[in-house]
């Protein structure tokens, strides 16, 4: 059972890499269409997602899979924000809301509550 989770973590954290440095190819290869325009940062959004799963899903504390997810997230979704230039009405209280999260999650992570 072991093994089958962590090559599950493996394989998701694997396709997470690849949606954030080739979301085209991935999606040309999963769905036979390349991604553009909006897919490509919520493809990205989507591999962020799957790194934390996998860490999550490794042998450990699910905290630290959450506390990469929430930390990433923000620093993309800002860096779209203030770089990619896009910027829905949710954009900011999102990168706000994973901000606060980030660091309720990193006090949790830092006091050794990593249940």
């Amino acid at each position: 059972m072991k093994k089958v989770l962590n090559f599950a973590a493996v394989a998701e954290a694997a396709t997470g890499m690849a949606l954030l440095i080739v979301p085209s190819l991935v999606g040309q290869l999963l769905l036979g269409e390349e991604l553009t325009g909006v897919a490509i940062p919520v493809a990205r959004v989507a591999g962020i997602a799957l790194i934390a799963l996998g860490i999550a899903c490794w042998p450990g504390p699910p905290l630290v899979g959450m506390l990469i997810y929430s930390a990433t997230v923000t620093l993309y979704l800002s860096y779209v924000g203030f770089v990619g230039g896009l910027a829905g009405v949710f954009l900011w209280p999102a990168v706000a809301l994973h901000a606060v999260l980030s660091v309720f999650l990193g006090r949790l992570w830092l006091a050794g509550d990593h249940q």
